[in-house]
This record gives C-alpha cells, sequence and structure tokens, in this order.
C-alpha cells in the first residue's frame, strides 16, 4: 500500500534557495583562499598555526606539560661479586605525552632491569663498597640511551641504595 508524500511547495523553495546559499559560499570561500594562496609570498609567516609557539615561530611540542617519573623498574637486588646484595630502585623523569618512548619503556623494562644488574654484577669486588653514585648514573644513563631507540632519558635517581653484606 503506498502512501502519496505532499511536499508543501514553499518548503521545496526555501531548502533549495538554503542550500544554493551554502554551496555558493562554499564555493566562493575557496576562490577567495585560491586566489589568497597564489598571491602570497614563499617566505610570508603563517597566518594560523596549531600548538605552541618559540620565539623563532617555529612550532614546539608540548610534551613538557606532563613530566612524569617512571619508576617501572621496580626494587633490584642485585648479587654483587663480593657475595654482598645491591637493593636498589631506579626512577627517571619522561614525558608522558610521548606515547611511543613511553610504550617502549614498558616494552624494554626487562632490559633495563637487566642493564641495572649487569652493570653493578660486574665491578670488582675492591670497588662494591665504595660505590660512586654519580659515575653509576652517567654510565647506566648512557646504557640505557644506547638501548632505547624512540627517545632518551635525561637523568637517572637511585634511591632505597643500600648493600647488604653476605656475612650478616
Amino acid at each position: 500500500m503506498k502512501f502519496p508524500i505532499t511536499l508543501n511547495p514553499k518548503f521545496v523553495r526555501i531548502l533549495h534557495i538554503t542550500l544554493l546559499s551554502i554551496t555558493g559560499a562554499l564555493i566562493l570561500l575557496l576562490v577567495i583562499g585560491t586566489i589568497f594562496g597564489i598571491a602570497r609570498s614563499d617566505d610570508a609567516k603563517p597566518l594560523l598555526q596549531l600548538g605552541k609557539t618559540s620565539d623563532t615561530g617555529q612550532t614546539v611540542q608540548a610534551y613538557n606539560e606532563d613530566i612524569r617519573v617512571f619508576s617501572g623498574l621496580g626494587r633490584l637486588r642485585i648479587p654483587l661479586s663480593n657475595q654482598s646484595t645491591l637493593i636498589l630502585s631506579i626512577a627517571f623523569p619522561y614525558y608522558h605525552n610521548d606515547t611511543a618512548f613511553t610504550e617502549e619503556l614498558a616494552a624494554k623494562t626487562d632490559d633495563l632491569k637487566s642493564i641495572a644488574s649487569n652493570y653493578f654484577s660486574s665491578l670488582p669486588a675492591v670497588r662494591v663498597n665504595q660505590i660512586d653514585e654519580e659515575k653509576a648514573k652517567s654510565e647506566i644513563l648512557l646504557l640505557y640511551n644506547n638501548a632505547l631507540r624512540l627517545g632518551n632519558i635525561e637523568a637517572l635517581y637511585f634511591s632505597d641504595m643500600m648493600i647488604l653484606d653476605a656475612g650478616l
């Protein structure tokens, strides 16, 4: 069964004129933009720029807005060459908005733990009780950054650093 639909001719005319007006305005906007783009010099500054800008006018990534501390390595228990055990927690700042680097850190957590364990367990027995913390940080930082491909770690923090003697 068919039901006839009758449209008000006045409504159809208003709809037609509205759609033609919108189409005409879009075409006019495209023509004006094209002419403006052609007439503009090649060394002109952008009219509209998304994101933050530096003093030179270059867009700056807004990573510095959300700096967090990565402590996903947990507390490491590292056997040392003199039969002692080093208890150590390593943390470092990273940009949470850098998704690729954040995912790489999560994927390489075991590798980062191994790097720190191998570094401290390879120290000679005479140096174990006299660990130079700043030297250890800089050497481990270099090893970590060599292992990472999508970003760099800028600083390391050691906490809970203590040596438990085997004789106790």
